[in-house]
């Protein structure tokens, strides 16, 4: 405040008072005024920091929120898709084996479909045998089926009594007026016979009166399966038969055996097997020859738990097996100690053709020469929609059903000739496979990754241009199953026996099941058959093997006259 120069005082004593004064009274205001601009700094420093506490405050609670969204959702995904692997081990191991759809559940996503009845070829397609129903209702059917004519009949008489002959009226004999005839089966078990070979010996005698030696020839012994052994053919196809045909460990045998007081080691047996083993292995050469010839191979492999000396458990070894095609009707197994893609490259060496397999990289190799056509397998990419069901029904219904238009059509083709299948492929299933190749690639868009059903999309994507070769052939099948069914057999029989001693035994049974399986497709009874090549195969030439394939010696067996009684 400024102050007129004629109002200060003349006093120095009085104007340096009031210099004091009035520099404490501007001091007092100064400090007034700064501690003003303080208390607003501060006031304006709280509410900013309350105004950025509370935009944090906020952007927190949003970044928990989106968190919070997103784990919740990705425990939904983990949870649906732990449930669609743990539901799919359950029916792997306790559910039914079949894949059963019926169309009717479109209607619970207002979608419609044709009626899709039973159809009897179909079920024989996928068991591979005929179908056979219960009877339901058997009011009007009374007794039972004919015995097999073939079955040897042995005739126990029943007569009366000399004193129940008499008539009950007039006392005369009654006279034999016919018979009431009716049949029984019944069960002699399987005996055990010594056959006694007797070499009857000769030598000179005079040779042998005058000091020379006495020439001494004996009769020669037919050759036998293992030179020296005790099994006679029909025991070593017995054996073999029994392990590998109808799935009995060499254990349950060697009890069986006992009940007839026979002691018959399991090692020893296990020393049969080998031997029969390496004795066809020049015959399993043949039928893989043949076999390779093919213009289509259905395969498969599965794996055999093999002992391993001193270590704790088993390691895993390979089966696989080849189906050869219509001219050449033969199954053949291979082992490997691995699964590495060596063992079909090596088996499929020189091999032109079609392979139908399913999606294992180990086959990529054998496509890359160009010369092998990969045939893909529509069963495994159906049952990859089959297990998405849980998961995400809707999609898994819809994809069911565009399947099942493929596999109608190939029950409306199975009767036809090459050339009439080949043109109902091409005019109906080649729009239904069009139909599934835009439904594939546009719900591929939109399902959420990783669950089940994006993985059976994305396994049909990749597999797309294999599963559409079958179309542009009329020998080719639809799937796979035939190779499945082959190797049912090897699953079977490990349940049973559990595992292989070493490698060498587990490729023997590989060649023991090629004779097996092959008897099997043409319906020939493998012991019967065995017994024959075990009993004349030693003394055969190669070039003559040819007649110990099973479909060759049945038609022999057909024209041999039948053996006298």
């Amino acid at each position: 405040m400024m102050v007129a120069l004629e109002e200060l005082p003349d006093d120095p004593t009085l104007l340096k008072r009031f210099l004091i004064e009035r520099d404490a009274a501007w001091r007092a205001e100064h400090d007034a005024a700064i501690e003003q601009v303080k208390q607003q700094a501060i006031t304006e420093r709280e509410a900013l920091r309350e105004a950025m506490t509370a935009e944090r405050k906020a952007l927190i609670d949003r970044i928990k929120e989106e968190a919070a969204r997103e784990m919740e959702s990705l425990r939904e995904r983990l949870e649906a898709e732990h449930k669609a692997v743990v539901d799919a081990l359950l029916r792997r191991y306790y559910g039914p084996r079949q894949e059963k759809f019926d169309p009717r559940q479109l209607l619970l996503f207002g979608l419609t479909v044709d009626q899709m009845p039973l159809n009897p070829s179909s079920v024989e397609d996928e068991s591979g045998g005929k179908l056979v129903t219960r009877r339901v209702n058997n009011r009007h059917r009374h007794g039972r089926g004919q015995l097999p004519d073939h079955l040897e009949r042995i005739e126990i008489e029943h007569d009366l009594a000399d004193h129940e002959k008499a008539c009950p009226a007039c006392g005369q004999p009654r006279e034999r007026i016919g018979a009431e005839v009716s049949e029984q089966l019944e069960y002699f078990p399987a005996s055990f016979k010594v056959l006694k070979h007797v070499r009857h010996k000769y030598g000179c005698r005079r040779c042998d009166h005058d000091g020379y030696r006495p020439n001494i020839a004996a009769a020669a012994k037919p050759p036998q399966p293992i030179e020296r052994g005790l099994p006679g053919p029909s025991l070593l196809a017995h054996v073999v038969t029994s392990k590998l045909g109808d799935h009995l460990p060499l254990y349950r045998l060697e009890r069986i055996f006992a009940r007839q007081r026979v002691d018959v080691a399991r090692s020893t047996m296990c020393a049969w097997m080998r031997a029969a083993g390496e004795m066809v292995r020049p015959l399993v050469a043949l039928m893989s020859e043949r076999v390779k010839a093919s213009r289509v191979i259905h395969t498969d492999d599965t794996p055999v738990p093999i002992q391993s000396p001193g270590a704790r458990q088993c390691r895993k070894g390979r089966v696989w097996c080849y189906l050869g095609d219509a001219a050449n009707p033969y199954v053949v197994y291979d082992y490997t100690p691995d699964r590495t893609r060596d063992g079909p490259a090596r088996w499929l060496a020189g091999y032109e053709g079609y392979l139908q397999a399913d999606a294992y990289g180990g086959y990529d190799g054998i496509y890359a020469g160009g010369a092998v056509t990969e045939v893909a397998c529509w069963a495994h990419a159906r049952r990859k929609f089959y297990d998405a069901q849980d998961s995400d029904a809707r999609r898994a219904a819809e994809m069911l059903a565009l399947i099942g238009k493929l596999y109608a059509v190939e029950r409306e083709a199975k009767e036809l000739d090459d050339a009439a299948r080949l043109t109902l492929r091409q005019t109906k299933s080649a729009p239904a496979l069009a139909e599934i190749k835009a439904w594939l690639d546009g719900e591929g868009e939109i399902v959420l990754p990783r669950s089940p059903m994006a993985q059976a999309i994305t396994y049909a994507r990749n597999q797309w241009s294999a599963l559409i070769v079958y179309a542009t052939q009329a020998f080719l099948a639809i799937d796979n199953n035939a190779a499945e069914r082959a190797m049912k057999r090897v699953a079977i029989g490990r349940k049973n026996w559990l595992f292989a001693g070493n490698d060498d035994a587990a490729a023997s049974h590989a060649r023991l099941w090629s004779l097996i399986a092959s008897c099997e497709r043409h319906a020939v009874d493998p012991q019967r058959y065995l017994t024959s090549v075990l009993a004349t195969l030693p003394t055969t030439p190669t070039d003559d093997l040819v007649q110990f394939l099973p479909d060759v010696w049945q038609k022999e067996d057909a024209a041999a006259p039948p053996p006298a009684t």
